[in-house]
């Protein structure tokens, strides 16, 4: 066996579910982060009301009412997804959302909108693996992560 077989083999051995975890964790934490700065206590701030008028405008969405789905989504998805709970389904969330603030309002920021949607598309198309409350409830049958 060469030396790279060997090393390959070390690779296998790492297990699949904290692996998933980490997949989980680490692009829920950028979205719940983004979400605690758009709120003082249970309002949204009046910068964030700001923003989304100005700076985050969409072409589809009134200003009022993609501050709110915002906001809402980027404490809600986050917690499901760190859980596993519904993880394909906020993992989706949370992609819909790189996928708009990509294309409509940092466009320049292809890189760091690429970061956050590779675990998340891993995510939404392998499941949220066997540490995950999906798992748990069996939504998750045959976990490949």
């Amino acid at each position: 066996m060469t030396a790279i077989a060997r090393l390959f083999g070390w690779f296998d051995r790492i297990p699949d579910a904290p692996v998933a975890l980490i997949l989980r964790v680490f692009p829920a934490l950028v979205f719940w982060q983004s979400g605690r700065t758009k709120v003082e206590g249970l309002s949204i701030k009046d910068s964030t009301w700001f923003l989304f008028e100005h700076e985050y405008a969409l072409p589809v969405l009134p200003h009022e009412l993609a501050a709110v789905m915002a906001t809402v989504a980027e404490h809600l998805l986050p917690v499901l997804l760190i859980l596993g709970l519904f993880a394909r389904l906020s993992a989706l969330g949370l992609l819909g959302m790189t996928a708009v603030i990509q294309v409509f309002v940092y466009p320049e920021a292809w890189l760091t909108h690429g970061l956050w949607a590779a675990p998340l598309l891993a995510v939404a198309a392998r499941g949220p693996g066997r540490w995950s409350v999906d798992y748990l409830l069996r939504f998750e049958r045959g976990a490949r992560l």
